[in-house]
């Protein structure tokens, strides 16, 4: 659990982020959908930044007649962004879905066709964890973190752009507080969540104490060590009061620095702002909008690290996923239309496991059996029994030697038509 804890996200490079372009063969049947994704994401981004705009020329509007017209603009950007997020949420779900079935499919099937040398040095647990986590994985990234990021980022894009068609001298002003107080929020939020996973990792630790003791109960009781225990899961437990007392204070710190830093720094953009409307360059509605568009930036800018680390995080599971696709088959040449007679033979056989290559399990191993009779193999356990049955089946080659079927070698037989037989 602690190691788990403590592994490092892969770092993005050149070679994994092409690695992990090559899943998007995955999306390219789909890539219709992907595309009208897209373009509603970039729709309802745009109304999105439309928002602001409008509303501060509501604010500098006079008469009925234009305030009612820019209210009824208003309300069809809300009914327009609306119906574009509706789609884009289901199109990229649409996609995702379909592209991780296909994913997980190819993957599977890959996966079951691969030589058992494969197998022999790799733990069920991970291979199940590749499969079913790592694709879940990638499934969020999918349907909500890839989009939700490239919105993030048309989003201080086109903030930025919006803020500097207001007020050049104003968005100067903003970008020396807005974007500093976010990225020391940002970092605050980090370690807080760092701690937070101490905790949890504390208390993983404490419920394995638990587990343990209630299931070796017998010999607790009869060595007498209930002192003991009690004494080891009380440690855990004043562990977690402590990181779960420290978690807290620094995220009162961090709320209260979310309270008098950003809320101060829309103050001083706000402050700065109304002297500039003092001096006629700009008005009340195009500040209104401008603070509007501030809280837009400063909120992308705060929130893109969070998404950022997801990424990389789906990186790394597509790296792993890549590996198992990028492995070799089992090889299946030879006689694919193999009829045996049952003769077979082996001649001075050696063999190790690959995992195990230091231990030789057969050591010049020879006898024959003709076809119709029957044998029984015997012997201690790890005497190579199962060995024996495993190398008749093609699922290793012997280091040394050869086994034959029929006088013709099993390295030249279809080790399909091998084991239907």
């Amino acid at each position: 659990m602690k190691d788990k804890e403590k592994e490092k996200p892969p770092r993005f490079s050149k070679d994994l982020i092409l690695k992990s372009v090559r899943l998007f063969r995955f999306i390219a049947p789909y890539k219709g959908y992907f595309i009208l994704g897209l373009l509603c994401l970039l729709a309802s981004s745009i109304t999105t930044l439309a928002f602001p705009m409008l509303l501060g020329q509501l604010f500098d509007s006079t008469g009925f007649g234009s305030i009612n017209q820019l209210a009824l603009i208003l309300l069809a950007i809300f009914f327009i962004n609306a119906i574009f997020s509706y789609f884009r949420i289901v199109l990229f779900e649409n996609v995702a879905q379909r592209s991780l079935d296909l994913l997980r499919r190819t993957t599977y099937d890959h996966l079951i066709r691969l030589p058992m040398t494969f197998f022999s040095s790799r733990r069920v647990g991970e291979l199940n964890s590749r499969i079913s986590s790592d694709i879940s994985l990638l499934q969020t990234t999918f349907t909500t973190t890839s989009a939700e990021f490239l919105r993030q980022i048309l989003t201080i894009i086109g903030g930025l752009i919006l803020l500097m068609s207001i007020s050049i001298k104003l968005t100067l002003f903003m970008l020396g507080i807005v974007p500093v107080i976010s990225v020391i929020a940002m970092i605050f939020g980090r370690f807080i969540r760092r701690l937070s996973k101490e905790t949890q990792t504390a208390v993983a630790d404490s419920n394995t104490i638990v587990e343990e003791t209630l299931q070796g109960i017998a010999s607790v009781k009869s060595y007498a060590n209930e002192p003991y225990e009690t004494s080891r899961y009380s440690k855990t437990t004043s562990k977690i009061v402590e990181l779960a007392i420290g978690t807290a204070k620094y995220r009162g710190a961090f709320v209260s620095f979310i309270i008098f830093g950003l809320f101060g720094s829309i103050v001083g953009v706000i402050w700065f702002g109304l002297i500039l409307r003092e001096s006629g360059d700009i008005s009340d509605g195009s500040l209104f909008s401008f603070v509007l568009y501030t809280v837009f930036v400063g909120a992308s800018i705060g929130g893109i690290a969070d998404l950022y680390s997801q990424l990389v995080k789906a990186v790394g599971a597509s790296e792993n996923l890549l590996e198992i696709l990028d492995e070799e088959r089992e090889e299946d040449s030879g006689d694919a239309k193999l009829v045996l007679n049952g003769n077979l033979s082996f001649k001075n056989v050696s063999f190790a496991y690959p995992s195990r290559s230091e231990l030789p399990v057969l050591s010049n191993i020879s006898f024959d059996v003709k076809s119709g009779q029957t044998i029984a193999l015997v012997g201690a356990s790890g005497a190579g029994k199962s060995t024996i049955a495993s190398l008749l089946l093609k699922f290793y080659n012997p280091q040394k030697g050869e086994i034959l079927f029929d006088d013709k070698p099993v390295t030249g037989l279809s080790a399909r038509a091998l084991r239907n037989e």
